[in-house]
């Protein structure tokens, strides 16, 4: 079978596309290589034995994209990744994430109907949960009014996507909302490969333990939990990748109780910034350099699921640690450090 691997070069869609070509599936990738590198598709084809194909495509550009699905009319699933997903920069460039992550989300839903509306598993965020009232966050948990631009658009194009199926009862499709991905293949071929200064936690760490950042900044210690910093749920990208190939079979099985469904993807358990870095140098044996800085818009005080849903119904359950997490994405720094 062919699946469409939307933004398959970046951090999760090439993690993805290994899983993917490990169970068997034919892949095809769409990326435009703004916040990825053609160097992913090496590391992902070392990996698996296998080089998906690959186009240059920015899904901007409408008639791109239309030119792609003429040429490409068997495709059987499609995983979309390809969005901008920093929440601070979200806050600073508003008007560029609604046209990335919503308009290329209707033009793609646009180009499934002409397909026998191949199945969607669509990249979703718990960030559509906001500042839940009750933790774990369950996935009848109230979609609150969203934190930052980049959470309003998971937020409308779930929207979107079950619109679309209401409207059109043969298409299916399922959103994934995780939390936070962390990690990188246990070979270290592909990992997070942020350009320019991380917005994420982990590679902020693991740049600043080899020395590329001078320090790493805690935005806050005054929050309400145990130690003053916000605390998320850390899910290894593996872990995650396996959860996207677990939903796409069951859309392709026809096992859906519904045409539109929603699952949490994370571990279950919360851990704090402070937390986080201290597991890192326990598991490296390296010290961090580290200082707390303001708060930072948009970040909300505490977020982790409950992952009941997922396994009971889904059948999906992580493997792996925190430790094992952060233990692979240091690894993976290391490893670039030698290509550099």
């Amino acid at each position: 079978m062919k699946i469409l691997v939307t933004g398959g070069l970046g951090y999760i869609g090439s993690h993805t596309v290994v899983a993917l070509q490990n169970k068997g599936f034919d892949v095809v990738i769409i990326d435009n290589l703004s916040n990825s590198s053609l160097d992913v598709l090496a590391g992902i084809t070392e990996i698996t034995g296998k080089s998906p194909d690959f186009e240059k495509i920015d899904m901007r550009q409408k008639e791109d994209v239309i030119s792609f699905f003429e040429k490409h009319k068997d495709i059987n699933g499609v995983i979309h990744f390809a969005a901008s997903k920093a929440v601070g920069e979200s806050v600073n460039k508003p008007l560029a994430y609604y046209e990335n992550n919503l308009g290329t989300l209707t033009t793609l839903l646009q180009e499934l109907q002409k397909i026998a509306s191949a199945p969607l598993i669509f990249s979703s965020s718990c960030t559509v949960y906001g500042q839940a009232d009750k933790l774990p966050i369950t996935e009848s948990a109230p979609i609150k009014p969203a934190e930052s631009p980049y959470g309003n658009t998971k937020k409308v194009g779930e929207q979107i996507i079950e619109d679309t199926c209401n409207a059109y009862p043969n298409f299916s499709a399922i959103a994934l909302r995780y939390f936070n991905p962390i990690g990188a293949h246990s070979s270290a071929l592909i990992g997070e490969l942020p350009i320019g200064v991380p917005q994420n936690l982990v590679p902020f760490i693991t740049q600043t333990a080899i020395g590329k950042r001078a320090e790493l900044s805690v935005f806050g210690d005054d929050y309400p939990t145990q130690d003053g910093t916000c605390i998320r749920d850390y899910i290894h990208v593996m872990d995650l990748a396996e959860a996207h190939v677990v939903a796409l079979e069951r859309l392709l099985n026809k096992k859906s109780e519904d045409n539109y469904e929603v699952f949490n993807i994370g571990t279950g358990t919360g851990n704090s910034v402070l937390e986080v870095i201290n597991a890192f140098e326990s598991a490296n044996q390296k010290s961090l350099n580290y200082k707390i800085a303001e708060r930072r818009k948009g970040d909300v005080i505490a977020a982790y699921a409950d992952t009941t849903k997922s396994k009971t119904v889904l059948g999906w359950t992580p493997k792996y640690s925190l430790q094992n997490a952060l233990k692979s994405a240091w690894k993976w720094e290391l490893a670039l450090s030698k290509k550099e």
